[in-house]
Protein backbone atom coordinates (compact mmCIF):
# COMPACT_ATOMS: atom_id res chain seq x y z
CA UNK A 1 0.00 0.00 0.00
CA UNK A 2 2.75 2.20 0.49
CA UNK A 3 4.30 1.63 -2.64
CA UNK A 4 0.92 2.84 -4.41
CA UNK A 5 0.82 6.03 -2.36
CA UNK A 6 4.67 6.86 -3.25
CA UNK A 7 3.91 6.57 -6.92
CA UNK A 8 0.67 8.26 -6.92
CA UNK A 9 2.40 10.72 -5.28
CA UNK A 10 5.50 11.24 -7.30
CA UNK A 11 2.94 10.97 -10.44
CA UNK A 12 0.94 13.86 -9.09
CA UNK A 13 3.80 16.46 -8.37
CA UNK A 14 5.61 15.05 -12.33
CA UNK A 15 1.93 15.86 -13.75
CA UNK A 16 1.85 19.39 -11.75
CA UNK A 17 4.86 20.50 -12.56
CA UNK A 18 4.23 19.70 -16.25
CA UNK A 19 1.23 21.81 -15.96
CA UNK A 20 2.86 24.24 -14.22
CA UNK A 21 5.78 24.56 -16.43
CA UNK A 22 3.06 24.61 -19.63
CA UNK A 23 1.32 27.25 -17.88
CA UNK A 24 3.88 29.42 -17.50
CA UNK A 25 5.33 28.97 -21.58
CA UNK A 26 1.74 30.24 -22.91
CA UNK A 27 1.46 33.22 -20.60
CA UNK A 28 5.41 34.08 -22.06
CA UNK A 29 4.08 33.34 -25.70
CA UNK A 30 0.97 36.06 -25.06
CA UNK A 31 3.04 38.50 -23.31
CA UNK A 32 4.99 38.78 -26.56
CA UNK A 33 2.24 38.05 -29.44
CA UNK A 34 0.30 41.44 -27.49
CA UNK A 35 3.10 43.71 -27.78
CA UNK A 36 1.82 47.51 -28.64
CA UNK A 37 3.14 48.99 -32.01
CA UNK A 38 5.72 51.67 -31.89
CA UNK A 39 5.03 55.13 -31.68
CA UNK A 40 6.28 57.65 -34.31
CA UNK A 41 8.45 58.64 -31.64
CA UNK A 42 9.61 55.28 -30.50
CA UNK A 43 10.51 54.30 -34.66
CA UNK A 44 12.30 57.69 -34.70
CA UNK A 45 14.47 56.76 -31.80
CA UNK A 46 15.25 53.46 -33.03
CA UNK A 47 16.04 54.52 -36.63
CA UNK A 48 18.21 56.83 -34.97
CA UNK A 49 19.92 54.20 -33.02
CA UNK A 50 20.16 51.94 -35.86
CA UNK A 51 21.72 54.78 -38.09
CA UNK A 52 24.27 55.16 -35.63
CA UNK A 53 25.27 51.64 -35.11
CA UNK A 54 28.16 50.48 -37.81
CA UNK A 55 25.34 48.45 -39.95
CA UNK A 56 23.62 52.28 -40.22
CA UNK A 57 26.83 54.05 -40.80
CA UNK A 58 27.72 51.93 -43.60
CA UNK A 59 24.32 52.10 -45.56
CA UNK A 60 24.56 55.81 -44.87
CA UNK A 61 27.60 55.91 -46.43
CA UNK A 62 26.37 53.62 -49.56
CA UNK A 63 23.30 55.76 -50.05
CA UNK A 64 25.44 58.61 -50.47
CA UNK A 65 28.27 57.16 -52.77
CA UNK A 66 27.27 57.48 -56.86
CA UNK A 67 26.56 53.74 -56.91
CA UNK A 68 24.06 54.03 -54.15
CA UNK A 69 22.25 57.18 -56.12
CA UNK A 70 22.41 55.01 -59.17
CA UNK A 71 20.09 52.39 -57.18
CA UNK A 72 17.81 54.35 -55.83
CA UNK A 73 17.19 56.86 -59.11
CA UNK A 74 16.59 53.15 -60.76
CA UNK A 75 13.91 52.82 -57.78
CA UNK A 76 12.65 56.10 -58.57
CA UNK A 77 11.84 54.97 -62.64
CA UNK A 78 9.50 52.39 -61.70
CA UNK A 79 7.98 53.15 -58.28
CA UNK A 80 4.79 54.68 -59.98
CA UNK A 81 4.26 51.07 -62.34
CA UNK A 82 5.42 49.04 -59.10
CA UNK A 83 2.93 50.78 -57.00
CA UNK A 84 -0.01 50.38 -59.04
CA UNK A 85 1.07 46.87 -60.61
CA UNK A 86 0.99 47.94 -63.67
CA UNK A 87 2.81 46.27 -67.16
CA UNK A 88 6.66 47.43 -67.48
CA UNK A 89 8.26 46.15 -70.31
CA UNK A 90 11.62 44.77 -69.95
CA UNK A 91 14.88 42.65 -72.23
CA UNK A 92 16.42 39.95 -70.19
CA UNK A 93 20.14 40.53 -70.40
CA UNK A 94 21.44 37.65 -68.17
CA UNK A 95 20.39 34.60 -67.37
CA UNK A 96 21.97 35.02 -64.16
CA UNK A 97 22.54 36.99 -61.27
CA UNK A 98 25.03 38.68 -59.84
CA UNK A 99 28.44 36.92 -58.51
CA UNK A 100 27.46 35.48 -54.63
CA UNK A 101 24.10 36.78 -54.90
CA UNK A 102 21.86 34.71 -52.52
CA UNK A 103 18.45 35.68 -53.77
CA UNK A 104 17.67 32.44 -54.80
CA UNK A 105 16.61 32.40 -58.80
CA UNK A 106 16.66 35.42 -60.75
CA UNK A 107 17.49 37.35 -64.04
CA UNK A 108 19.11 40.46 -65.05
CA UNK A 109 16.46 42.75 -67.26
CA UNK A 110 16.46 45.98 -68.47
CA UNK A 111 13.64 48.57 -67.80
CA UNK A 112 13.57 51.60 -69.05
CA UNK A 113 17.23 51.77 -69.91
CA UNK A 114 18.77 50.62 -66.04
CA UNK A 115 19.73 47.76 -64.62
CA UNK A 116 17.64 45.23 -62.54
CA UNK A 117 17.62 42.16 -60.94
CA UNK A 118 14.90 40.36 -61.25
CA UNK A 119 14.09 37.81 -58.36
CA UNK A 120 11.62 35.16 -57.97
CA UNK A 121 12.86 33.81 -54.58
CA UNK A 122 14.32 30.30 -53.63
CA UNK A 123 13.87 27.91 -56.35
CA UNK A 124 13.98 24.54 -54.34
CA UNK A 125 10.39 24.96 -52.64
CA UNK A 126 8.58 22.11 -52.14
CA UNK A 127 5.34 23.81 -51.22
CA UNK A 128 3.76 23.38 -54.35
CA UNK A 129 4.63 21.62 -57.67
CA UNK A 130 2.93 24.14 -60.06
CA UNK A 131 5.51 26.90 -58.37
CA UNK A 132 8.27 24.47 -60.09
CA UNK A 133 6.85 23.63 -63.30
CA UNK A 134 6.33 27.82 -63.56
CA UNK A 135 10.38 28.04 -63.23
CA UNK A 136 10.62 25.26 -66.00
CA UNK A 137 8.70 28.43 -68.19
CA UNK A 138 11.38 31.11 -67.46
CA UNK A 139 14.05 28.68 -67.77
CA UNK A 140 12.96 28.83 -71.31
CA UNK A 141 13.86 32.25 -71.41
CA UNK A 142 16.94 33.54 -73.40
CA UNK A 143 19.43 36.41 -73.38
CA UNK A 144 17.37 39.66 -75.30
CA UNK A 145 14.04 37.52 -75.13
CA UNK A 146 11.25 40.51 -74.06
CA UNK A 147 8.94 40.01 -71.60
CA UNK A 148 6.32 41.76 -69.50
CA UNK A 149 6.28 41.56 -66.06
CA UNK A 150 4.57 42.97 -62.71
CA UNK A 151 5.92 43.35 -59.43
CA UNK A 152 4.46 44.46 -56.55
CA UNK A 153 7.80 45.53 -54.77
CA UNK A 154 11.36 46.72 -55.72
CA UNK A 155 13.96 47.10 -52.78
CA UNK A 156 17.72 47.89 -52.42
CA UNK A 157 20.82 46.60 -50.74
CA UNK A 158 24.27 47.97 -50.22
CA UNK A 159 25.56 44.04 -51.70
CA UNK A 160 24.03 44.52 -55.22
CA UNK A 161 24.73 47.04 -57.82
CA UNK A 162 21.28 47.34 -59.16
CA UNK A 163 17.69 47.86 -57.30
CA UNK A 164 15.60 43.96 -56.60
CA UNK A 165 12.51 43.81 -58.57
CA UNK A 166 9.87 40.98 -56.94
CA UNK A 167 8.65 38.94 -59.98
CA UNK A 168 4.94 38.37 -59.20
CA UNK A 169 4.11 38.18 -62.66
CA UNK A 170 6.14 37.40 -66.32
CA UNK A 171 4.45 37.23 -69.89
CA UNK A 172 6.00 36.36 -73.62
CA UNK A 173 4.49 37.19 -76.44
CA UNK A 174 0.91 37.42 -74.91
CA UNK A 175 1.27 34.21 -72.47
CA UNK A 176 1.83 33.67 -69.10
CA UNK A 177 4.83 32.13 -67.89
CA UNK A 178 5.23 33.03 -64.22
CA UNK A 179 2.57 34.20 -61.81
CA UNK A 180 3.42 34.09 -58.09
CA UNK A 181 1.50 31.87 -56.20
CA UNK A 182 0.55 33.42 -52.34
CA UNK A 183 1.23 31.30 -49.66
CA UNK A 184 -1.75 29.48 -47.81
CA UNK A 185 -2.95 30.72 -44.07
CA UNK A 186 0.27 33.31 -43.96
CA UNK A 187 1.06 37.22 -44.87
Amino acid sequence: MKKIIYWLIIILVVVSGLLFANGKIKNEVSKKASSKPLTAAERASEMKRWEASPDGVKYKKWEMSPQGKKVFAGVAKIRRQVKDYTNMQAIVTSLSLPPGSKLGFGMMVKINGDDYILSFGPENSDRNLKLNNQFKQLHNLKVNDKIILKSHGVSVAPKYAYPIVSGDFVAQDGKIIYKHIPRKGGC
